[in-house]
């Protein structure tokens, strides 16, 4: 026995260092995620007034995605898809109220295997990091879904209002700084309320960058969902009033500079050839707050809505030596995270449940392309469009806000993206064989849906 422990102490360091190696060698993963960013808005995308500098190389070190959608056309829904790979509806978070609010009993099922979760079974250390908006009550928490370190705020920056809030504060170019009450949560404690939002890019940047340097042993796992451009808009001293754009100008190119202080982090611990960094929004551009809704550039509407202007978004990864630089019109969506990232981790699908994404890494590996597939543009709980390859069926449609009640269309509307991304041109009288072919596609999928209790009514 003397001398089977001697051994084993001999060879424990060994052990020891052999398991280092092996979590070293597994990538870390960390998403950032804009709140309301329109397509329009950055640099790489177009944007001739918002300077982008930290995206734009992001994304000329990286693959940028021309066709990369959020997983819903509101906030609530598409966060849900990203953590569980599947669409909201099948997490009971889709419905007639389209997101939760601070009233709202319901939240992300306890059941429902989260990205953090499958990522921390798998060994990797998990933050989340800005905007949650998935649920306040037990079970449904940060904390209660796989993170093991929370900071940022409960829902959206426009949320628990001041009474007498003025008509219109929220949307306006100086909204109150006191308007909102909203708080600012540690690890499920409110540390700030209400939160003094001119200071929370800086300091959700400061929180990523420390887990960064706590974590450098690796692997871990950050989402950092961001709370602007959302409205009310707020941007710190350094950033007010600098860019061409006012005050969502402002918004985003400090967003921008804080992409850039979390690049910069894992360059310094040497950590950026082993991470993948995928930058992306929740939803296309909130049209209907004006010089404060952002641009959807050539697409058509925004927010809200399931033309393109409501769900196509940026989308870039990044990871210097293993992904090239290059631009893809490969369709891929925020669903395609959570297979991606736990191939790259090893880690095992939850059993028993059905996931709505593809593992990418041929595609950003090594320039394969996907294999075709549908992807439906939900409206709530309603498929409001389906694309198949270029093509794009819509079998009814609603503007985002402000606008009338959805309109059916029979036969429907079908629009062939790579010619007509703004969707001008309305050519299914001469494609009958590929409305055919959607609409198969979407009668397997609704095949593949059952009933779960609803979360967001």
């Amino acid at each position: 026995m003397k001398h089977i422990l001697t051994l084993f102490a001999a060879l424990f360091p060994l052990l020891a260092a052999g398991l280092h190696a092996a979590d070293a060698k597994r990538p870390n993963i960390v998403i950032i995620y804009a709140d309301d960013l329109g397509y329009g808005d950055l640099g790489c995308y177009g944007s001739p007034v918002i300077r982008t500098p930290h995206l734009d190389k992001m994304a000329a070190e990286g693959l940028r995605f021309t066709d990369f959608y959020s997983g819903a056309e509101v906030c609530t829904p598409s966060r849900a898809a990203l953590l569980t790979g599947r669409y909201a509806l099948r997490s009971g978070m889709a419905g007639a109220r389209r997101v939760l609010f601070p009233n709202s009993k319901g939240g992300l099922p306890p059941a429902e295997v989260t990205l953090a979760e499958a990522l921390k079974g798998a060994g990797y250390a998990t933050a989340h990091i800005g905007k949650w908006h998935l649920g306040i009550h037990e079970g449904s928490r940060p904390l209660d879904q796989g993170f093991e370190e929370t900071f940022g705020l409960p829902y959206s920056n426009d949320m628990d209002a001041r009474a007498d809030l003025p008509k219109g504060a929220t949307g306006s170019p100086t909204p109150p700084e006191d308007g909102w009450n909203v708080a600012l949560q540690h690890n499920g404690k409110v540390i700030e309320q209400p939160a003094v939002q001119t200071t929370l890019t800086r300091r959700y940047t400061e929180q990523a960058v420390k887990f960064i340097r706590a974590k450098k042993g690796g692997p871990f796992f950050i989402y950092f969902a961001h709370t602007f451009p959302h409205v009310p808009m707020f941007a710190s001293p350094a950033f007010k009033g600098k860019s061409r754009a006012g005050i969502y100008g402002d918004s985003v190119e400090e967003l921008d500079w804080s992409v850039g202080e979390v690049l910069a982090a894992l360059r310094a611990e040497q950590l950026a050839e082993n991470t993948l960094v995928v930058f992306s929004s929740d939803n296309g551009p909130w049209l209907i707050m004006g010089n404060q809704g952002g641009s959807a550039g050539l697409l058509k509407d925004g927010k809200g809505s399931t033309w393109e202007g409501g769900m196509r978004v940026p989308g870039i990864a990044w990871m210097p030596g293993k992904i090239a630089p290059g631009v893809t019109t490969q369709m891929a969506s925020v669903l395609d995270l959570y297979p991606t990232a736990l191939a790259l981790a090893g880690a095992a699908a939850p059993k028993d449940t059905l996931l709505d994404g593809t593992d990418l890494r041929p595609l950003l590996f090594e320039r394969k392309p996907l294999p075709e597939r549908p992807f439906f543009y939900y409206r709530g709980e309603q498929i409001f469009a389906c694309r198949l390859g270029e093509w794009k069926a819509h079998f009814q449609s609603q503007t985002g806000y402000g606008g009338p009640k959805a309109e059916p269309h029979d036969p429907p509307l079908l629009f062939h993206l790579g010619l007509d991304p703004s969707e001008k041109r309305n050519v299914a009288a001469a494609h009958a064989d590929v409305l055919a072919r959607i609409q198969a596609a979407v009668e397997a999928h609704r095949a593949t849906v059952k009933a779960v209790p609803q979360q967001l009514n």
